[in-house]
């Protein structure tokens, strides 16, 4: 099972709109990923004075990144998030350096 994070910042004065945003994700989107072959298991996302931060379990990263770069419904969703988030490095998954069971 691989685990996998994300940091990205929200646009000023977007907050609410980001929120807003995610209390209702589209059916559409979240078919294209759990009917990928990734495996997700868990898909979670917080935020706190403007910083997200993703948090995924799943078993193929690979077909996960597939459904992010190729899927209409990925590409509808950024649509809708264009103006709402901030790209400053690109969606950079982010190393694991420590867990605890």
């Amino acid at each position: 099972m691989a685990r996998i994070a994300f940091h990205l910042k929200i646009a000023d004065g977007e907050r609410e709109a980001y929120r807003e945003a995610h209390e209702n994700v589209p059916e559409w989107l979240e078919e294209a990923y759990l009917e990928s072959d990734a495996g997700l298991e868990t898909y979670s996302v917080f935020e706190a004075d403007g910083h997200v931060f993703g948090f995924l379990e799943l078993e193929d990263p690979d077909a996960l990144q597939e459904v992010m770069e190729n899927s209409d419904a990925q590409a509808r969703w950024a649509e809708e998030m264009e103006g709402i988030t901030v790209d400053e490095d690109g969606d950079q998954w982010m190393d694991e350096v420590y867990r605890m069971i």
